[in-house]
């Protein structure tokens, strides 16, 4: 089974050992139980089953599939009559794309962006704002605080319209050619609080093109985002959606569906010695909802602005 870093497993198709080994563990209502028993605090075996009114037996063998799955860890621990194997809860969430990976050349380059990285923040409307890990930064609807040189440990930012704009480095395109871009990144619109419905035209475009704009349905919230920090109140926004934007020679596609027939060769590329993007809500939008943003350490999903680039050396 592939090895699964933090509280959130992010799964696919292209590993289909593990996504069957999770689905096993998750498909007995006993082994369901179990993990429910055990959301709250770490519990032995014993109490497992004394709490689930369960055999012995019948808990240390759902607690064993449920460890070879990665949703359970156990540790052993001094107890009055030897020692104890004490079972605890390994997940908080689980993730699974079901569409197959598309197959893609082996050269591919990945960069990550922190979401106050950008290089320009123009037109921004409040209700607008900055938060890190463990604080606000600047004051909230001024915009002059997206300057301020403690943006960059940005978690989460949020405007009524504008956009940011991100600059990536770009291939030499002296000794290779691009084969397609593809920009990921959670957001989710902007409300007071949160709010559903609460429409918003988010639109992302590449060196002055857009590739197309993405109808967010609400401002999220009614739970903690899963890496939202404590600090940062309940009633406000706690996580978004992940979107992926791909343009290649056949157009440009949100999730996977065609959006709209910018291509490739429209960018512009080649004059270029980085990559613009540009993520925002333009004061022309059919809806005007505003937009969140979500670092690596705020919302559902632990990834910055991803920025991933196919290409091709040129033969010399």
């Amino acid at each position: 089974m592939k090895e699964i870093q933090g509280k959130f497993a992010q799964l696919s198709m292209g590993d289909p050992q593990t996504v069957s080994e999770i689905c096993h563990a998750l498909s007995s209502p006993v082994r369901l139980s179990v993990l429910q028993a055990l959301s709250m605090k770490s519990r032995s075996v014993g109490e497992v089953a004394e709490e689930l009114n369960l055999p012995f037996s019948t808990a240390a063998q759902a607690i064993q599939v449920l460890r070879q799955a990665g949703l359970v860890i156990t540790e052993t621990q001094p107890g009055m009559r030897g020692t104890l194997k004490v079972c605890s809860r390994r997940l908080d969430r689980i993730s699974i794309d079901l569409v197959p990976p598309e197959d893609e050349p082996e050269q591919c380059l990945t960069f990550s962006m922190p979401i106050g990285g950008y290089s320009s923040a123009e037109g921004i409307r409040p209700t607008c704002g900055l938060a890190g890990i463990h604080s606000a930064i600047g004051l909230m609807d001024v915009p002059a605080s997206f300057y301020l040189p403690d943006r960059f440990s940005a978690q989460l930012i949020w405007f009524q319209q504008g956009f940011l704009e991100y600059r990536f480095s770009a291939i030499d395109p002296r000794f290779a050619d691009i084969d397609w871009l593809e920009i990921s990144f959670e957001a989710c619109s902007e409300a007071p609080m949160y709010r559903d419905p609460w429409k918003s035209d988010i639109t992302v475009r590449v060196n002055d093109h857009t590739l197309g704009t993405w109808t967010s349905p609400c401002d999220c919230g009614g739970r903690r985002g899963i890496l939202t920090p404590q600090w940062w109140g309940e009633t406000s926004t706690q996580f978004g959606f992940l979107k992926t934007w791909r343009v290649d020679a056949t157009g440009s596609y949100l999730d996977r569906a065609r959006i709209s027939g910018v291509c490739l060769s429209d960018l512009g590329l080649d004059p270029y010695r980085y990559i613009r993007v540009q993520i925002g809500v333009s004061p022309e939008a059919e809806h005007l909802g505003g937009l969140n943003l979500f670092g690596e350490a705020f919302g559902d999903y632990p990834q910055a602005i991803r920025l991933r680039v196919g290409y091709h050396m040129r033969t010399p």
